[in-house]
């Protein structure tokens, strides 16, 4: 009863807690009934304690609002500057997508690559090995701010056709293809030396050259179990594509920052939040549907 008694605390809850854990003890001589009416005494009284710490979570945030005379809802949450500047920040923000979807497709063409270029087989490739090997070892360690850095500013210094003379888009998405594709290199891999070693055998064995096998048999079974992985990195991508600022292109983070100067006020940066939130949760969502659809798929198959 001491568990049902302390989630009164939070009545909504704790009354059916209880009246169940009351209901428990008047049927105490019989066992079936009993343990019925007492699971169902501690999963109201858990329901108490969980809705009173969510309570206290939103009461914390509340206040931290309300503080100081309202500082921080005037200074991140000031409707008037958000409606002033929001049209100017989501129009940046386009540039993000852009970015996000070209440095996205190149990062895929370029990670496959990677990952066929690692698994290739035999002797004579073991110098293709090793130099994927490095790449991905090198751009997997590497802060991608600090790549970004270095490809941005430093192609323009070096006078190379070309690299020199690439705009701040174009620099900005070969950087993140650069550091994604060592990623998506691994994620591929991983989908690659999922699929069982006895469809390989099996392709081979009626004749097809290992490049073919690849195409055919292994990567249109890789690329499917890799969709919601790929999808996850997509999202990284697009929020690092705020990293770009450093680089001085016009998106969405920069434009918030230049508002922010010029409005002496934090609210552009929760707009720009905004817009990435609107991307990325339903991403989110649909990545976790698509990964208990696939787990669904393999519990059916088995």
């Amino acid at each position: 009863m001491l568990l049902p008694l302390a989630s009164l605390i939070f009545p909504p809850t704790g009354i059916p807690a209880v009246v169940f854990a009351l209901k428990a003890k008047s049927v105490s001589d019989d066992r079936k009934q009993m343990l019925h009416f007492a699971m169902r005494s501690r999963l109201w009284a858990q329901y108490s304690f969980g809705a009173l710490f969510a309570l206290l979570i939103i009461a914390c945030v509340a206040s931290a609002f309300v503080a100081n005379n309202y500082a921080v809802t005037d200074g991140y949450f000031n409707m008037e500057v958000l409606v002033a500047g929001f049209p100017q920040i989501a129009k940046a923000f386009i540039t993000n997508m852009w970015v996000s979807v070209v440095a996205e497709i190149t990062a895929l063409v370029w990670g496959l690559t990677l990952a066929v270029a690692r698994s290739l087989p035999g002797r004579a490739a073991a110098p293709i090995r090793l130099m994927a090997i490095c790449y991905i070892d090198l751009f997997r360690g590497l802060p991608g701010l600090l790549t970004i850095l270095i490809i941005g500013f430093g192609l323009p210094q070096t006078g190379l056709p070309i690299v020199s003379n690439l705009s701040l888009f174009a620099s900005g998405t070969l950087a993140l293809t650069i550091v994604y594709g060592a990623y998506l290199a691994e994620t591929f891999r991983a989908g690659i030396e999922a699929v069982h070693w006895s469809q390989v055998a099996a392709g081979k064995a009626i004749g097809l050259t290992h490049l073919q096998v690849m195409r055919y048999v292994v990567l249109p079974q890789a690329l499917r179990n890799a969709i919601p992985p790929l999808l996850n990195w997509y999202i990284s991508l697009l929020k690092d594509t705020s990293l770009l600022s450093v680089l001085g292109l016009l998106e969405g983070v920069n434009t918030a920052r230049i508002l922010v100067t010029a409005q002496s006020n934090l609210t552009a940066l929760t707009g720009v939040s905004l817009c990435f939130l609107a991307v990325t949760i339903p991403l989110a969502r649909l990545t976790d549907y698509l990964i208990k659809r696939n787990a669904a798929k393999l519990r059916g198959a088995s």
